[in-house]
């Protein structure tokens, strides 16, 4: 049995099949650990999806914020496709419904000690060791089992900005939303910055990648994560990178998880202009 985490898939159906076929994905051994944004800016959202709900059994999907932004527009009244968005063939699709509520269940954080890997799309800060990031994720699982419609309706924003045990309601599952599914920069006292986008060499004082916070509380986690595409691969301070922008023109990256072997990577077709996340 083998075990991969394959990055940001983002509607990019052709490069995920080619990717599966290259790692010779076998769906009766083997299993597969998904970053999340497994729709929205690439050409095939819909086939995207429908081929990793296929392989549900065998594999693991954490909620990226295209994959949230997608539910939100499909069940919330007061949300709408944003410039950009490759959304169309979900929302039209006979089986949207069974897909979305599927999507829906899927976590935002999953960890299994057995193999010492834990699995996010995005960040965690650095006031959240192992046991708060995941009581705060299941707390957001909560709120999509029990009343999503509420949680999409109030969950786009950039406040609050900091973590405090005193959160509650809609500001507590907001901030938990951001880091999980949004989060790249904090500064030195925990306050996030969910508006830069740019590589750390473009980004100066006093925000610091988030894994590169001194004294984060999760830093003896091994983790794996998409989302910075800006950032590229990377492995450092425990974390995984595996976000190479295959929408954007660069690559879908697969990082074998149970054995120590090269990255597996497969260059895309560039089908949105770098830009919005």
């Amino acid at each position: 049995m083998s075990i991969y985490a394959i990055g940001d898939i983002q509607g990019c159906d052709e490069e995920l099949a080619a990717l599966l076929e290259r790692i010779r994905f076998q769906p009766d051994r083997d299993r597969i650990w998904f970053t999340g944004d497994i729709v929205n800016r690439g050409p095939s959202s819909l086939a995207a999806l429908r081929r990793v709900h296929a392989m549900r059994d065998n594999c693991i999907v954490v909620l990226g914020n295209h994959d949230l932004h997608l539910l939100a527009v499909a069940r919330a009244s007061n949300r709408r496709e944003k410039k950009g968005d490759t959304l169309d063939d979900v929302l039209a699709a006979p089986d949207r419904d069974t897909l979305l509520d599927w999507l829906q269940s899927c976590p935002l954080l999953h960890h299994e000690p057995e193999i010492g890997f834990t699995l996010i799309h995005a960040g965690l800060p650095p006031q959240w060791d192992f046991t708060i990031a995941a009581t705060a994720a299941h707390e957001v699982e909560r709120a999509l089992a029990v009343d999503p419609v509420a949680l999409f309706e109030e969950m786009y924003g950039d406040q609050p900005d900091r973590w405090s045990d005193s959160l509650t309601g809609i500001e507590r599952l907001r901030f938990i939303v951001n880091c999980f599914t949004r989060l790249r920069y904090c500064d030195a006292g925990g306050r996030v910055n969910l508006k830069l986008k740019e590589a750390p060499d473009e980004v100066g004082p006093p925000w610091i990648p988030w894994f590169r916070v001194p004294g984060r509380r999760s830093r003896d986690l091994k983790i794996v994560c998409g989302h910075w595409s800006t950032l590229g691969v990377f492995n450092e301070e425990n974390v995984a990178g595996i976000d190479a922008g295959c929408v954007w023109g660069g690559r879908l990256c697969a990082l074998r998880l149970d054995a120590q072997e090269a990255l597996v990577q497969i260059r895309c077709a560039q089908h949105q202009k770098p830009g919005d996340e």
